[in-house]
């Protein structure tokens, strides 16, 4: 018996020290080896969106896996840098910070319908970091304005299709429980 939990411990530790239990490359990034930061992965792990230095700016790199197929934005070129992507659970919806100008604003683009919302902030905040929940639904803000910094959480449900795993019903369609 005490041969056999050593066995077991010894199976379960094999690759815990070096990481070895699945880490690999998020794959071809076509821009070189950029260095790569704010990696953020979809709910279902089929989309990465991280951000790479190119031509001397921050850009947000969207990518599938674990091909590593770089896949299309429509709207954000002209807006860099780009900061703290987040994507919904299918990656229909990609949120990050861009820089317009002298201000820093908060955009969601839909990739399914090329849409770009804008969404502005009251008074005087900017937007230092944000989390989309994977329903695309909600949005938590973390900004500073007035000396303070704090966090807000936005609903999105007037703007935004609800972004859910195949097979999930949306609340208030017909068959769908309460």
């Amino acid at each position: 018996m005490q041969l056999l939990a050593v066995a077991l411990l010894a199976l379960l530790l094999s690759g815990c020290g070096s990481w070895g239990w699945g880490r690999r490359s998020a794959g071809p990034v076509g821009w070189g080896s950029a260095d790569r930061q704010d990696p953020a992965l979809s709910g279902n792990g089929r989309v990465l969106a991280s951000v790479v230095r190119r031509d001397g700016r921050d850009t947000v790199l969207l990518q599938e896996q674990p091909s590593g197929t770089v896949l299309p934005l429509r709207h954000l070129q002209r807006q860099q840098p780009h900061r703290s992507p987040s994507l919904s659970w299918n990656g229909r919806y990609l949120a990050l910070l861009v820089q317009e100008g002298p201000d820093r604003r908060v955009v969601i683009e839909d990739r399914a319908t090329g849409r770009l919302h804008r969404l502005p902030l009251p008074g005087g905040l900017v937007p230092n970091s944000l989390s989309l929940a994977p329903d695309g639904r909600r949005l938590a803000i973390a900004s500073e304005g007035e000396g303070r910094s704090r966090v807000q959480l936005y609903d999105l449900t007037a703007l935004l299709e609800p972004d859910l795993p195949a097979g999930l019903p949306v609340r208030g369609t017909p068959g769908a429980p309460p």
